[in-house]
C-alpha cells in the first residue's frame, strides 16, 4: 500500500478537513449542528482532496512537470511506483466513493449540494487533467480560495442548517486565505520547473517577490477575519500568529527544497487555526 499512500498525500488532508471543521462549528452556534450531514460532508471532502492529489501525480508526470528536476515530495508515477493506468483507476474509484457520499448528502441539503459536488469534482480532475487545465492557466488558486473557503464553508453549514448565516463568511475567508497560501508555496518552490513546461502559475507569471507577497497577504488575510465574527472567543485563533510570522519569514528566504518544510507548516497553520477557531464558535 505504500506507493498508494504517497500518491493520496496524507499531509494534504488536513487542507481538504479544515473547512469542513469550521463550517461544523458555524453550524452549531447557528443551533444546527447535525452529527451525519458532518460526518458526510467530512468524508467528501477529504476523497475529493485525494482525487485531486491523484489527477495532480499522474497529469503532471504526462505533462512534464513532474521529471527528475522536481524539488519536492517524492509523486507516485514519477518515480515509478505506480503506473498511469494505476492511479487513473484509483482515481475513478475514488470519484465514484465520493459520488455516494454526496448522493447522500444531496438527499439532505437538496440540489445546492449536487451543484457544488459536481463542480467540485470537475474542478479536481480539471486543475491539472483535460484540455484546458487550470493549474496551468494561473487559475489554481482562484478555485482554491473558492473550494477550499466559502464552497466548503458554505455547503457543511447548509447541508446540516439548511442556511448559511453571515458568520460563515468570515470564516470561509480564513480558510481560503490559509488553503490558497499552501498552493502559493507550492508554486513558489516549484516556479523554475513549472515555467520549463509552460505551467503559468501565478508565480510564473508575476514572479517570486509577487508570490511571497501574495503568501504573505493571504495569512494576514485569515489572522483578520476573527475580527469580523464579533465572537471574542474566536480571537484565539490568532495564537498560531506566531507561526504564521515565522513562515511568512521562511517562505521569503528558502529556495527550492528548503519550502518544502514550509509547504508542510502552512498546511498544519490552516489546520491549527482552524481548530481553534471552531472551539471559539463552540464556545
Amino acid at each position: 500500500m505504500s506507493p498508494w499512500w504517497i500518491a493520496i498525500r496524507p499531509r494534504t488532508l488536513p487542507v481538504g478537513a479544515a473547512p469542513v471543521l469550521v463550517g461544523s462549528a458555524v453550524a452549531h452556534a447557528s443551533g444546527g449542528l447535525r452529527a451525519g450531514p458532518a460526518v458526510a460532508a467530512l468524508a467528501g471532502a477529504l476523497l475529493l482532496q485525494i482525487a485531486a492529489n491523484l489527477a495532480n501525480d499522474v497529469y503532471d508526470h504526462e505533462k512534464g512537470a513532474d521529471d527528475d528536476r522536481r524539488v519536492g515530495p517524492v509523486r507516485a508515477v514519477q518515480a515509478g511506483l505506480l503506473t498511469p493506468t494505476q492511479v487513473r483507476r484509483g482515481l475513478v474509484l475514488t470519484l465514484a466513493v465520493a459520488a455516494a457520499v454526496g448522493g447522500y448528502l444531496v438527499a439532505v441539503g437538496g440540489w445546492p449540494i449536487a451543484a457544488i459536488g459536481v463542480a467540485a469534482a470537475i474542478s479536481a480532475v480539471a486543475y491539472t487533467g483535460g484540455p484546458w487545465p487550470l493549474g496551468y492557466h494561473g487559475l489554481g488558486d482562484v478555485f482554491v480560495f473558492a473550494f477550499f473557503g466559502p464552497v466548503a464553508v458554505a455547503g457543511t453549514v447548509w447541508v446540516q442548517a439548511g442556511q448559511v448565516p453571515a458568520l460563515a463568511w468570515p470564516c470561509a475567508v480564513a480558510t481560503g486565505a490559509l488553503a490558497t497560501a499552501v498552493l502559493v508555496v507550492n508554486n513558489i518552490r516549484d516556479a523554475p520547473t513549472d515555467a520549463a513546461v509552460g505551467k503559468r502559475t501565478v508565480v510564473v507569471r508575476w514572479g517570486r517577490t509577487f508570490g511571497v507577497r501574495l503568501y504573505r497577504a493571504l495569512l494576514c488575510a485569515a489572522f483578520v477575519a476573527p475580527f469580523a465574527l464579533g465572537r471574542p472567543w474566536t480571537l484565539v485563533a490568532l495564537l498560531t500568529v506566531p507561526f504564521g510570522w515565522r513562515l511568512a519569514r521562511a517562505v521569503g528566504r528558502h529556495h527550492g527544497a528548503a519550502l518544502n518544510a514550509s509547504l508542510a507548516g502552512t498546511a498544519q497553520l490552516l489546520l491549527a487555526f482552524a481548530a481553534l477557531l471552531s472551539a471559539g464558535l463552540l464556545v
